[in-house]
C-alpha cells in the first residue's frame, strides 16, 4: 500500500489529480483524483500499486497541464520517482501554474512590419520579416535583447493556417509582470521551399539542403539591418535564435554555424530525425565553446522519436566535455505534448523567461 499525502500553502478550489506512470500521465483522471483533507492538505491511497513494469513516476496536476504543479523558482519540476512506491510519503508542492490569457492591453507589444519583401540574397528571393517590440519601446532610449524566431506566420497572427503561438499575448501577460524585455523578430517561412531552406545538410528525399544560405542570411543580411534600425544590445550574449521543428533544426544549425553571434537557444520539438549527423560531427559541436544557454523542449505525443532524439541532442552536447558553467542546458519534457503551435506558444514564456 502506498499513501501520498500532499501539502500546498497556495491552494485553492481546484481539484487535485495525481497523474503519472500509472495511468499514461492521463489528466483529469477521476479515479486518481485526491481526497481534500483540509485547506492545502490532500490525500490518495494506492491499496494496490499498479505494475507498469517501470519506475514509478507521478506529478500533481489542478486539472491538466495547464495547472500542474510549480518549484519554488515558478517552473514545472522534473518528475517524482520512486523505486519501490509503498508505505506514506509526504509531498509539498509550493506553487501552481494559473492558467490565463488576460492581459492589460497597454502591455500589447509594438508590432511592426519591416518589409513585406525583404530581400533574401542568399536565397535570391523576398521574405516578409516583422518585429515585436516592448511595449514602452519609444518611451524610453534603453536597448533591448533580441530574440530571432522562425516560422513568423505561426507566431502571432490569429488565422495562421497551422494554428499560432500567440507570441503577442505571452509578451503582453510577461511584461505586465515584469518580464519579456526583449524584441522578437519574426522571420516568414518560404511556403513550399520551408523544408529545404531549414535543411542543413542534403537529403535524398528533399534534395538540397539551403540551410547554409539561410543561416547566413539571418547572420550577415538581417540582423544588421535589425541592429541598425532598432536599439538592440547586439553582442552574442543578449542574441537568440529559436523556431519549432524544422524551425528549431534550423536555429540549432545556425548557432552551430555562428557561435560568435548567439548564446540562447529556443528549440522546441526539433526535426532532429531529418539530420543524424548534427549529432556527431565534431567540428558543430566545437561551436559549443562560449557561455551558452540551450532550452530544448519535446512532446511525448508528437511521434518520430522526439523525445528520444531530444534527449540524445543533450547527451552529444553534454559529452563536449565543456568547463563547468559555461554551458546551461535545459531540457523539458511534456509526456502530454503534440506537435502543434498552441503548445509551443505555452511554452515561451518559460523558456523566454529562463534565457532573457
Amino acid at each position: 500500500m502506498l499513501t501520498l499525502d500532499l501539502f500546498t500553502p497556495t491552494d485553492d478550489v481546484r481539484p487535485v489529480f495525481l497523474t503519472g506512470s500509472f495511468n499514461d500521465w492521463t489528466t483529469r483522471d477521476e479515479r486518481f483524483k485526491m481526497v481534500k483533507i483540509k485547506d492545502g492538505h490532500y490525500q490518495y491511497i494506492f491499496h494496490q500499486v499498479p505494475s507498469s513494469g517501470e519506475p514509478f513516476e507521478y506529478k500533481y496536476v489542478k486539472g491538466g497541464w495547464e495547472a500542474e504543479e510549480l518549484g519554488k523558482d515558478g517552473h514545472p519540476p522534473t518528475n517524482r520517482r520512486m523505486e519501490a512506491p509503498r508505505g506514506k510519503v509526504a509531498d509539498i508542492v509550493p506553487l501552481w501554474k494559473q492558467h490565463s490569457g488576460a492581459y492589460d492591453p497597454k502591455y500589447y507589444p509594438d508590432i511592426q512590419v519591416v518589409a513585406k519583401r525583404f530581400n533574401v540574397p542568399q536565397l535570391r528571393r523576398k521574405r516578409r520579416i516583422s518585429v515585436l517590440l516592448p511595449w514602452n519601446y519609444h518611451a524610453t532610449d534603453k536597448r533591448y535583447p533580441v530574440l530571432y524566431l522562425q516560422d513568423g506566420q505561426n507566431l502571432f497572427e490569429q488565422d495562421a493556417p497551422f494554428g499560432t503561438w500567440g507570441v503577442d499575448k505571452k509578451l503582453a501577460f510577461m511584461a505586465q509582470h515584469g518580464k519579456g524585455d526583449f524584441i522578437v523578430v519574426a522571420i516568414d517561412h518560404g511556403g513550399k521551399e520551408r523544408i529545404r531552406e531549414f535543411s542543413p545538410y542534403d537529403t535524398h528525399k528533399w534534395g538540397e539542403g539551403l540551410g547554409q544560405d539561410y543561416a547566413r542570411f539571418m547572420v550577415e543580411t538581417l540582423k544588421p539591418y535589425i541592429d541598425e534600425q532598432f536599439r538592440t544590445l547586439s553582442d552574442r550574449t543578449h542574441t537568440g535564435v529559436g523556431g519549432s521543428s524544422m524551425g528549431g533544426l534550423i536555429s540549432i544549425y545556425a548557432g552551430l554555424m555562428f557561435p560568435q553571434v548567439y548564446s540562447k537557444f529556443m528549440i522546441f520539438s526539433p526535426s532532429l530525425w531529418l539530420t543524424p549527423r548534427i549529432y556527431v560531427e565534431p567540428m558543430q559541436f566545437a561551436a559549443f565553446s562560449s557561455p551558452t544557454k540551450i532550452y530544448l523542449y519535446g512532446g511525448g505525443k508528437e511521434g518520430s522519436n522526439m523525445v528520444a532524439n531530444a534527449k540524445k541532442f543533450r547527451d552529444a552536447v553534454e559529452k563536449r566535455g565543456m568547463p563547468p558553467g559555461l554551458l546551461q542546458f535545459r531540457l523539458e519534457i511534456d509526456p502530454e505534448g503534440h506537435h502543434n503551435e498552441g503548445r509551443w506558444g505555452q511554452e515561451f514564456p518559460k523558456a523566454a523567461e529562463w534565457l532573457f
